[in-house]
């Protein structure tokens, strides 16, 4: 599942830092404005302990995680949805993103410019929003206008669309983001094919400096407060500190820089799990001698639709799936013990998969 995050933010506030740090592209990351021409695309894999448990109990010949692609978009200036500076551009980059990183500024540092001459995450987060919202309610209008015609034949299914749409221009012409607007999965359907940015699920990444880092500081509970009503996950990323990690050589020295900073892991795990989540995604895994693999699929998501992932084979011709759940699979140590314990489940094509799941299909092209 090719699945991409975007990474936005104004210029300066550590977006390409970051990208450096959960990538191993190298963007260009330097003290001024649009240093990030063209959207940089990183393949960064999932960290996972499952895995690593899976393959100390298997010792397959390889191991493959999950991954998913995270998209450096060039800095957004006032005036975007008009075109201003990279706009036109940038709104492309992300209407092609299935969710937003938005990283905003939460440090003070005399020697990083910032493109309005002062600190005020609240206000750079307004700045994007806004240019995104007029992007979607021309978008909304437009469509809007070119129903009106069949609105007047009185299709009760255009009025059902009409009335939709009214509803997203009345949320964005009052300052509101289209994830706010409260529509049913059927309702929905009138407006999906819009790809309305500010209808992407949104993470708010907060870049702290070192003092920061563990506990905060004002801006982050200023952020906190502005999005408490939005369904947004807010996370604290120094992103400096990342950077600093990323250049440690080995797995120990990195490990002891994480200590000494007070810090359990490193902040792009924590990112890239919350990604992950936001993209509402889960993981299941096959387990063999040749390969163990972490296979990444939306929450909820049947048997037959799961195979599909590794094979659209396996999905067409879907017989069975044999289930065992991870926690056994650790406990009793392999695929045979769980067999004589009676933990495998032969599950057919209504078994919706749950996260952590290790399976093996059966099917016949």
């Amino acid at each position: 599942m090719a699945l991409k995050c975007g990474i936005v933010g104004l210029p300066n506030v550590g977006k390409s830092t970051l990208f450096n740090c959960l990538s191993n592209a190298k963007a260009q990351s330097a003290n001024f404005p649009f240093c990030t021409i063209e959207p940089n695309v990183g393949v960064i894999t999932v960290p996972d302990d499952r895995l690593e448990k899976l393959e100390n109990l298997v010792n397959p010949e390889r191991v493959q995680p999950t991954t998913i692609e995270i998209v450096d978009i060039a800095g957004l200036v006032k005036g975007a949805s008009k075109g201003e500076g990279l706009g036109n551009k940038f709104l492309a980059n992300i209407r092609e993103t299935d969710a937003i990183i938005h990283v905003l500024r939460c440090f003070d540092d005399d020697n990083v410019v910032h493109v309005d001459g002062k600190i005020n995450p609240i206000n750079d987060k307004e700045v994007i929003d806004f240019e995104l919202q007029l992007k979607d309610l021309e978008t909304v209008q437009k469509k809007l206008d070119g129903i009106k015609r069949k609105v007047k034949t009185g299709d009760k299914e255009v009025v059902k669309e009409q009335e939709v749409l009214l509803r997203y221009e009345t949320a964005l012409e009052s300052g509101k983001s289209a994830r706010t607007v409260e529509v049913s999965e059927e309702e929905f359907e009138f407006i999906k094919d819009s790809h309305l940015l500010t209808a992407k699920p949104v993470l708010y990444v907060c870049n702290v400096d070192e003092a920061a880092v563990v506990e905060g500081n004002a801006y982050v509970e200023a952020v906190k407060e502005a999005v408490k009503d939005e369904n947004a996950e807010v996370i604290m990323i120094g992103a400096q500190i990342e950077a600093d990690i990323a250049e440690l050589d080995t797995y120990e020295e990195r490990q002891e820089f994480l200590q000494d900073m007070g810090l359990e892991e490193a902040g792009v795990n924590v990112l890239i799990r919350a990604a992950y989540r936001l993209l509402n995604l889960d993981t299941y895994f096959t387990a063999g001698v040749k390969e163990v693999r972490a296979w990444t699929i939306n929450k909820g998501m049947k048997a037959p639709q799961a195979a599909g992932v590794i094979h659209t084979d396996f999905e067409k011709g879907f017989i069975r799936a044999e289930v065992i759940k991870y926690s056994d699979f650790v406990s009793l140590g392999s695929e045979a013990a769980c067999k004589d314990a009676g933990k495998m489940g032969i599950e057919g094509k209504e078994y919706v998969v749950e996260d952590g799941d290790i399976m093996h299909f059966r099917f016949n092209v």
